[in-house]
């Protein structure tokens, strides 16, 4: 099986990195150089740097992952929960940025 070329992207590369996650703490983190996504929950680190790299267009140094469990809530007095979601915040190399308010 031949290895496909980095930089090009993948449809895989779509289905890892859902959505950017904006909340007050990613927007904290941003100062950083980090950038916070929702991804798919089977997404491996090596898999989340190869979409951010490729889709982006940026070097990625590190990315660290949480699983955050969804909550239980009330609506009409019945209880109902909350799906679980994997996020992940991906750290830049010094000088570069993702503008998450843009489409790719």
């Amino acid at each position: 099986m031949a290895k496909k070329q980095s930089g090009a992207a993948d449809i895989r590369h779509y289905d890892v990195v859902l959505a950017p996650h904006i909340t007050e703490k990613s927007t904290m983190v941003s100062e950083h150089n980090a950038v916070v996504f929702r991804v798919a929950k089977d997404a491996s680190k090596p898999e989340i740097k190869a979409a951010v790299e490729a889709l982006f267009n940026v070097t990625v140094t590190g990315v660290n992952t949480i699983v955050q469990k969804g909550k239980t809530k009330r609506w009409k007095g019945a209880p109902y929960q909350r799906s679980d979601f994997k996020k992940a915040v991906v750290t830049l190399a010094d000088g570069q940025s993702i503008d998450v308010t843009t489409g790719i």
